[in-house]
């Protein structure tokens, strides 16, 4: 029969790390019999990985697949809890940690190109070999001024028939926590004779992963998916404007907006796409709103947030 009988660490449920926060938990190691000279420690570790594969040559005779790899550490830290006397009797043994995360930590991620994870391992070792271990993998996360955007189109239909359509997005700010409410309003100038029907909202995500091939020569790689959607069906009549308020909630874990720099695996950026279908002209008009997500506190409409800047989501806003 082994010595330890479990081992397990307890942290709050469903929480959220922002970058810069602190982790509290505490382990607890029950053991079959007394165990002499233990090393019981808990370690926090954030890395990640990437990897892909492209097409190298294609311009020329000939041409071959290169695989293009990426990794980082971000954090790695160890509490080693002492044992009186160098000794654990038989039973249940409660120890308490706390872990200070870095300020600069990207977002835990898990894509086709690989994880960026921060996790715990508990493990507990006697005489150099480990007895036990546990490992709990953790969700990671990373005011502004009034925004308006603006896009014109001039269209031809009806053979010799022209028009313009305009189109006009207004926001109160475009920073925004993972589970905020956003709200905009659209408005569609339509100096045409024909009525407009249909408008799509979309939220994108643009991730650009940051590789080396085995040469070490630096490639990237842009992955983009849709993350929100919705559609207004709405008659906007002709030489007239109509204005559409939309509302949509984030989801509760969202990658940090970053930037490009040196050493990071991958950056992130967020666009909210504003369509209007323009059937009769076979054409359409789009417009582009940057959208930051950041690691603030958010308020109380899907998160809660307390003073470690751990996040605790509740379960009607969980995806």
């Amino acid at each position: 029969m082994s010595v330890v009988k479990s081992i397990e660490l307890v942290l709050p449920k469903d929480a959220i790390y922002l970058a810069g926060s602190s982790i509290k938990g505490k382990m607890i190691l029950t053991l079959n019999s007394t165990l002499v000279d233990p090393i019981v420690k808990v370690e926090l570790v954030g890395r990640g990985y990437i990897e892909w594969s492209e097409e190298a040559g294609a311009s020329r005779d000939y041409s071959r697949n290169v695989i293009c790899n990426n990794k980082a550490d971000y954090v790695h830290k160890t509490k080693t809890f002492p044992v009186e006397d160098n000794w654990l009797s038989a039973g249940r043994h409660t120890f308490d940690f706390r872990f200070n995360l870095p300020p600069r930590l990207p977002s835990t991620f898990s894509s086709k190109f690989g994880p960026c994870l921060l996790f715990l391992q508990a493990s507990c070792m006697g005489r150099e070999h480990i007895l036990a271990k546990k490992e709990d993998v953790l969700m990671g996360s990373r005011n502004s001024n009034p925004l308006l955007v603006e896009a014109e189109e001039k269209v031809s239909y009806n053979c010799c028939r022209q028009g313009t359509i305009c189109l006009q997005i207004q926001m109160e700010k475009n920073t925004f926590t993972p589970g905020e409410k956003v709200v905009f309003t659209t408005e569609i100038n339509n100096q045409t004779s024909k009525c407009i029907k249909t408008v799509i909202f979309a939220l994108y995500a643009h991730v650009q992963y940051e590789g080396f091939t085995p040469g070490a020569e630096r490639r990237s790689r842009l992955d983009s998916s849709e993350l929100l959607r919705q559609e207004a069906n709405t008659h906007m009549t002709r030489f007239n404007t109509t204005k559409i308020v939309s509302t949509f909630n984030l989801p509760a874990l969202l990658s940090v907006s970053s930037s490009t720099r040196d050493g990071e695996i991958m950056h992130t950026r967020y666009e909210l796409v504003i369509t209007v279908h323009l059937p009769w002209s076979l054409t359409s008009l789009k417009a582009k709103v940057p959208i930051i997500i950041t690691s603030a506190s958010v308020d109380s409409a899907g998160c809660q947030s307390s003073e470690d800047g751990v996040l605790r989501v509740s379960p009607d806003h969980q995806n």
